[in-house]
């Protein structure tokens, strides 16, 4: 450890460290060190050569702990020698509570997702208006996120990830969508503060609360970057259900701050997200084929999965056809989904749906799946004490569930489902719809949606979807009935 931490944190805490603990950086050429006194208080302090990417990450955190945001304090600093000193925050990011408190089946706590709510909340604060007032000229390596920005990024992928990864494209033709690509993100307001790296690792977890750090690359941007970084966190691999509830709440607090079109913030939503996979899978090659570091190449598999869920969804009002053929390559390539020893989950979407109204459309872009008929059930819409609830319902539960042929009907199920979700497992497959459909959409489908997520939601690598089509049709909730009897 250089001398002059030493000299630092005698300096501000009285006496010299008692102890010295390297700490790891991951993906930094930073070292770490954790230095504590003999009484117990602690500091976290830096070496690094880079004098401006210092001198960045010491202004904006004073900057931003002046505005009240949750960022380490900069306890002092000597930029000469390359070395500062920063408030201690603990062990615990958010990626790690996610990975420690996760269950089986994906799902995400409680406890965590108070603290994603709270992070998409302060990231607009900060982005919006602790932005403001920021010394800008202090960014590195680039003061804002434009073209060059963009093309480097963009660039990073095509050498360190598709070339190295052996995906056939045509260049003069990528090199066009690329100008595409540019050219419609910056068509999106970029006078705030985009963090740059706002994902899990990069959010410290203390007594409950997000504290950010690592945001020495912010520079000027557009909103939609960082919410982005975040919800496509590759290995934190978030249930695509939950990303959206983020992004509404990550809205709900911008607009509160500063005009939002909903609609044009999710086309421009759309368009960062690819950018920043395809900048995160650059870096997965470099780390990862490039310097041989196997642990980057862990999260490729998860990549591909965001990749293919943003190819299904609704298309970006540009064209970019070179582009769309190299990133389906990549999704239709077994070698690259299995280059890693965990593969992502399957995640496995249940539906309910009225035939009076058709079959639900395909959203994952996978193209197949189960459908179930219910219409052969008994059917407790018929019961006149019925007609105000749903298959939720503990009334229709117990109704439906005296009925041996519903309970046959759902065991059947099961067991056709079992060897097609190990094959997918097996075979790393990430998406598999199964729709269940009766009369009006209400009961019976239902009931048989929510009882088969309940027992899917137990199986190991297994994510659950639940989404029910006629649920805007529905009846007010009512009050209580008593349990119809055989």
């Amino acid at each position: 450890m250089h001398a002059r931490l030493a000299e630092l944190f005698s300096h501000r805490f009285g006496a010299p460290p008692g102890e010295v603990i390297p700490l790891p950086a991951h993906g930094s050429d930073r070292k770490l060190f954790r230095l504590r006194a003999r009484d117990g208080r602690t500091a976290i302090g830096v070496e690094h050569g880079e004098r401006e990417e210092n001198a960045a990450f010491v202004g904006f955190s004073r900057h931003f702990r002046m505005v009240g945001m949750p960022v380490p304090e900069i306890y002092s600093d000597d930029l000469g020698a390359g070395v500062y000193l920063e408030e201690d925050l603990g062990d615990t990011t958010l990626f790690e509570l996610l990975q420690k408190s996760r269950d089986s089946g994906g799902e995400i706590p409680g406890v965590v997702a108070k603290v994603y709510g709270q992070s998409v909340q302060l990231l607009a604060r900060m982005q919006i208006e602790a932005g403001k007032g920021l010394d800008y000229g202090l960014c590195y390596p680039h003061g804002a996120f434009d073209r060059r920005s963009m093309r480097w990024d963009l660039n990073y992928f095509k050498y360190y990830f598709l070339k190295l990864a052996h995906v056939p494209f045509h260049e003069q033709r990528l090199e066009n969508d690329f100008d595409a690509l540019c050219d419609f993100l910056l068509q999106a307001p970029a006078d705030f503060f985009l963090y740059r790296d706002f994902q899990s690792r990069n959010i410290m977890v203390r007594d409950g609360q997000p504290w950010f750090i690592d945001y020495q690359g912010g520079r000027r941007g557009a909103l939609p970057y960082d919410l982005a970084s975040l919800l496509l966190d590759a290995k934190a691999d978030l249930p695509f259900d939950f990303r959206d509830q983020l992004k509404e709440q990550y809205l709900d607090a911008a607009a509160a701050l500063t005009s939002i079109d909903r609609d044009r913030f999710e086309e421009f939503y759309r368009g960062f997200s690819f950018i920043r996979i395809l900048q995160a899978m650059g870096a997965y090659g470099y780390r990862g084929f490039y310097e041989r570091k196997a642990h980057f190449l862990q999260s490729v598999p998860y990549a591909i999965r965001n990749l293919e869920r943003l190819l299904a969804g609704r298309a970006l009002p540009v064209r970019l056809p070179a582009l769309g053929e190299a990133l389906q390559r990549i999704v239709g390539t077994t070698r690259l989904r299995e280059i890693a020893p965990l593969a992502p989950r399957l995640t496995v979407r249940i539906e309910s749906f009225s035939y009076r109204r058709g079959y639900p459309a395909d959203t994952t872009g996978h193209g197949g799946g189960f459908v179930f008929d219910c219409r052969a059930l008994p059917n407790p819409g018929r019961e006149p004490g019925f007609l105000e609830f749903t298959g939720r319902d503990q009334a229709v539960i117990t109704w439906l569930e005296q009925h041996d042929e519903v309970v046959q009907f759902l065991a059947q199920i099961r067991t056709l489902l079992e060897p097609t979700l190990e094959a997918y497992l097996r075979r790393h497959f990430t998406h598999l719809t199964v729709a269940f459909g009766c009369s009006g959409g209400q009961h019976r489908s239902v009931y048989c949606t929510e009882a088969l997520a309940r027992v899917l939601r137990m199986h190991s690598g297994i994510a659950v979807e639940v989404h029910h089509g006629e649920a805007g049709r529905w009846p007010a909730p009512a009050g209580p009935v008593a349990p119809a009897r055989r």
